[in-house]
């Protein structure tokens, strides 16, 4: 008999499924996953008496009375019983996808909840990333646990506002409006004589998002929310996420989540729901950060298509530079990639933590030294 335990324990999230199985290995019985279970199982244990016959460890089967303050259980051969229980059917095994869509919900749950909060606050970009991370938290916590906020720059698209305002309608949710445009344009001067004759480009780019980090911390102070971040493994693999901005908050519930793995997990909720829940509008938009004019994250990055399998191998596969080259991807693609996850650890590092999905996450499973130089190539 293998006993688990069910929810989550900061990053980790047990899931439940016990087993019994028989001395020939086949499943017996096995309880549900992602929730507590009582687990009823009629044992045979003439079978077991004649397998360890021989065996150089034996076990005593015989009765055993309450010793101290613990009970115990009389399990007696089934034929001793006259009405046998039959044992009941096990619960199917979840699909993978599924399985991890429970076990982002009950580890956002119990982290939640083991932490004395009762709300959670997110910001609604718009984007896929937060409209997963509020699809999680309402059934995790339920709608009127969960508010939303949309922070819209000049930046910010109109197809973005009405996709994060749909969302909301869609999940049920309360949704805060606070634009950032005017205390932007404040930061800018107050910064004029420092930034004069110089570019404009990263430095503002990232005073936006340090403005909704204020924004969003500031509630959570006043109303006792908890922040839920919504950056996931990719982006947070290279580094494209703001330090003290979008990346503020109490835990950041798709850390580990890689981007790819972010659309087919919206897809299957909405698949699920029988509706879109999540609008397809924001299934359909390529991704953007909305800092600067026209923004996309592949003026940036590689396509996702091409980033998580390299990230997959580099970071949960361990494998060298050269390993990684030889499974066929550009060279100079492959080392830009390896040395923007190198010199994000800093970020990582300051980062909430994160649900556990993959076989090998930031921070609990990967611990880098901050300060190194060593490069693989």
């Amino acid at each position: 008999a293998y006993v688990n335990q069910v929810g989550g324990q900061d990053e980790l999230v047990f899931d439940g499924s016990s087993l019994v199985i028989d001395p020939d290995g086949n499943l017996v019985s096995r309880a549900k996953q992602f929730e507590e279970d009582l687990l009823i199982c009629e044992l045979d244990l003439t079978n077991l008496r004649e397998k360890r016959v021989g065996d150089e460890i034996s076990f005593s089967l015989e009765d055993i009375d309450t010793v101290g303050h613990l009970s115990y259980i009389h399990v007696s051969d089934s034929k001793t019983r006259p009405e046998p229980y039959n044992n009941p059917s096990s619960p199917n095994i979840l699909e993978p996808i599924e399985e991890i869509r429970q076990a982002l919900v009950v580890g956002t749950r119990d982290y939640v909840r083991k932490t004395g909060f009762s709300k959670v606050l997110i910001a609604l970009s718009g984007g896929i990333d937060s409209s997963l991370v509020a699809a999680i938290a309402v059934e995790a916590l339920g709608k009127q646990n969960v508010i939303g906020v949309s922070m819209p720059s000049q930046f910010s698209s109109e197809g973005s506002l009405a996709d994060a305002q749909e969302l909301s309608n869609n999940l049920g949710i309360q949704l805060l409006n606070i634009p950032i445009e005017d205390i932007f344009e404040s930061m800018q001067e107050a910064l004029s004589e420092e930034f004069l004759e110089t570019p404009w480009g990263v430095a503002e780019e990232n005073i936006q998002s340090r403005i909704r980090g204020n924004l969003i911390m500031a509630l959570s102070n006043k109303f006792g929310w908890l922040v839920l971040t919504t950056g996931n493994k990719s982006e947070m693999a290279v580094g494209y996420a703001t330090i003290y901005g979008d990346m503020a908050g109490g835990v950041s519930v798709i850390k580990d989540v890689p981007k790819i793995m972010v659309y087919e997990l919206c897809r299957h909720i909405n698949s699920r729901e029988g509706k879109d829940l999540i609008p397809l509008s924001v299934l359909k938009k390529p991704p953007s950060a909305e800092l600067r004019p026209d923004q996309k994250d592949s003026d940036t990055l590689p396509d996702y298509e091409v980033l998580d399998p390299i990230l997959q191998a580099y970071v949960e596969n361990d494998l060298s530079f050269r390993e990684i080259i030889d499974m066929g991807f550009d060279t100079n693609t492959v080392k830009d990639v390896i040395v923007l996850v190198d010199r994000n650890e800093y970020k990582r590092r300051q980062s909430p933590p994160g649900v556990k999905i993959t076989p090998r996450n930031f921070g609990r499973d990967r611990r880098m030294p901050v300060a190194n130089r060593y490069r693989p190539f």
